[in-house]
């Protein structure tokens, strides 16, 4: 089974490992034959995740093969030094090219992650491309997190669009509740649809890190079941 997952690999050298993670398979944590942690000790292999990217998201995940290189790379992630980019196909289209969604995070019952302020207190500004809330209408009766997520859109029609998704900040489910909570979630979340069929259209794309004194930029090429719903031609951007 591991050797299977392996051949996913797009970069690696002796401290790290990069795989192209498929939808249905989780990080860490399960302990059973969906964790990719276990499934690698199980064949004889010792992996350290750096970051995580959820069970339903597909693409580059980052592992270092020893307690060194995991705290070099932790510590890349604590400063964000590190850049990511996702793909999203959200619903429905009638976004802005480009924004920022500036929305702090919290976590509410049964441990779900929400915004931390009321929905109606969201600003948004389709002209400027923005959506963030006051600093008076944020909760203070829960811990709270900054979370910045930059958008940009190659492709939208009216039913569905194509989102590049940079997280600025790396909260758990942040860009799932992000897009979610400005009115144009995930195509097929089950965070927010619990009648969802199909894969979750969220593709962790593109992981640039610095590696023995080298930008290392690796890439995920997205599914055609992940762009099913785009036109042929549609190009991503840079």
């Amino acid at each position: 089974m591991w050797a299977d997952y392996r051949k996913h690999a797009l970069f690696e050298d002796d401290a790290v490992l990069v795989l192209d993670k498929p939808v249905g398979v989780s990080v860490m944590g399960e302990r059973h034959e969906t964790d990719l942690v276990r499934m690698a000790a199980d064949a004889g292999e010792t992996l350290y995740p750096v970051h995580r990217i959820d069970k339903v998201t597909s693409g580059v995940i980052l592992f270092a093969k020893d307690l060194a290189a995991h705290g070099a790379l932790t510590r890349q992630f604590n400063k964000r030094t590190v850049s990511k980019a996702y793909l999203a196909v959200v619903t429905p289209g009638g976004l802005p090219s480009s924004g920022t969604i500036d929305l702090p995070l919290s976590v509410g019952r049964k441990n779900r992650v929400r915004i931390a302020a009321a929905r109606e207190s969201i600003a948004a500004d389709p002209v400027a491309g923005t959506w963030s809330v006051p600093a008076e209408a944020v909760f203070d009766q829960v811990t709270t997190y900054p979370s910045v997520t930059r958008l940009r859109v190659p492709w939208q029609d009216e039913r569905h669009a194509l989102v590049v998704a940079d997280p600025l900040t790396g909260r758990r489910h942040q860009i799932r509740v992000h897009l979610a909570w400005i009115g144009h979630p995930i195509l097929n979340d089950p965070l927010f649809d619990k009648a969802a069929t199909g894969r979750t259209h969220l593709h962790a794309w593109r992981l640039s890190f610095d590696l023995d004194g080298e930008r290392v930029t690796v890439s995920a090429p997205p599914s055609a079941e992940f762009l099913a719903p785009v036109p042929a031609g549609v190009t991503l951007p840079d």
